[in-house]
């Protein structure tokens, strides 16, 4: 079941709307087939490691990370095909919260006469996929806010300049970062000051993460990298109800998928922001700022894990902070998140932190 969740981590960041799933098949010891959800959802984990198994899966044992599908899309049910396979048993990490499946799929493998057994490293498994489960679950995707800051805290100087608080090891980490998630976001401030392209790059990966950049009025360069690249890079653009329609037509004859977003307290309510993202089929975001975007993602309590580079460099007071104000009167009600891990990335630091529960 490592094996498989190992697998299925493969297909982090290209797999959306469906989970990254990996499937290992074994007969008399012996591994006869391995496969993980490939590029766009399809094929499947469990048809890919069949496929490679042949005729070898007749009363073998399968390990899948996510309980194979049960209902008809646009291809068939994995399990249906594990039955025509003839397994004989089946290890599920953990079962599908998916409306569709829900236990069907299990339901059938043993109508089948096909031993099921649940459970086996679900906890590694609900992680590899947390992103799918929000999605089912919570009706959003989940949240890593990545944070590349001096060591006191600050993105930019006082006027303006940020190219390159962090080194090269550093920003390399980030792109390999990107291309495990869904999307890229950013900010309409961070897209207007730095015209970012939020590709990944320098990896020799053929996949590109979506571009999703969160602005209200739509107010966004014209000839910058982002609208250059609209028909070649997927780019999603987040607006509120009272964006131009001029700006909005323009920015669709660019290339660019426009969703309209609730506003409140005059800027775009990030939980309809999210919960939009996710009817898009998105599941995992990698949002990279700016402070505003940062603050008003931790004040509505949905980042879901943070990634913080920092720098030993100092620059002081009048730099920019890495996240907005949060308007906090009692040390009390700060947001709280455990450490997951520290290490050293060259000459800066990267440390993880997830949602503190309770």
């Amino acid at each position: 079941m490592a094996l498989a969740l190992s697998l299925g981590r493969r297909g982090l960041g290209n797999t959306w709307p469906n989970p990254a799933i990996g499937c290992v098949i074994v007969r008399d010891g012996r591994i006869v087939g391995r496969g993980w959800t490939r590029p766009g959802g399809r094929p499947h984990a469990e048809t890919e490691a069949l496929s490679q198994a042949g005729d070898a899966a007749r009363g073998a044992d399968v390990y899948v990370s996510l309980e194979p599908c049960a209902h008809h899309g646009r291809t068939p049910p994995c399990a249906a095909a594990l039955i025509a396979a003839g397994v004989g048993r089946v290890w599920v990490a953990a079962t599908d919260s998916d409306a569709r499946v829900a236990g069907r799929g299990i339901a059938m493998l043993r109508e089948a006469g096909i031993t099921v057994e649940t459970g086996l490293m679900e906890a590694a498994a609900r992680e590899a996929n947390a992103g799918f489960f929000a999605r089912v679950e919570r009706e959003r995707p989940t949240v890593t806010l990545k944070l590349a800051s001096s060591f006191d805290g600050r993105i930019a100087t006082g006027s303006g300049q940020s190219k390159w608080i962090t080194g090269p090891a550093a920003r390399r980490a980030v792109h390999a970062m990107r291309a495990r998630h869904d999307a890229v976001m950013v900010g309409g401030g961070t897209a207007r000051k730095d015209d970012p392209s939020l590709t990944v790059r320098d990896l020799g990966i053929a996949h590109q993460p979506v571009r999703a950049v969160v602005s209200r009025r739509l107010d966004l360069p014209l000839l910058g990298q982002l609208a250059r690249s609209a028909k070649d890079v997927p780019l999603i653009l987040c607006h509120g109800r009272d964006a131009d329609a001029t700006l909005a037509r323009t920015w669709e004859d660019l290339g660019a998928t426009l969703i309209s977003c609730a506003a409140r307290g005059g800027q775009l309510d990030p939980h309809d922001v999210l919960h939009r993202l996710g009817e898009h089929g998105l599941t995992r975001i990698f949002c990279e700022g700016g402070s505003a975007l940062a603050a008003s993602l931790i004040e509505a309590d949905l980042v879901d894990e943070i990634v913080g580079f920092g720098a030993g460099v100092i620059i002081g007071a009048e730099g920019l902070p890495s996240v907005g104000a949060l308007g906090l009167g009692n040390l009390a009600d700060a947001p709280r998140y455990r450490l997951i891990s520290t290490r050293a990335v060259e000459g800066d630091v990267l440390h993880t932190w997830r949602r503190a529960e309770g």
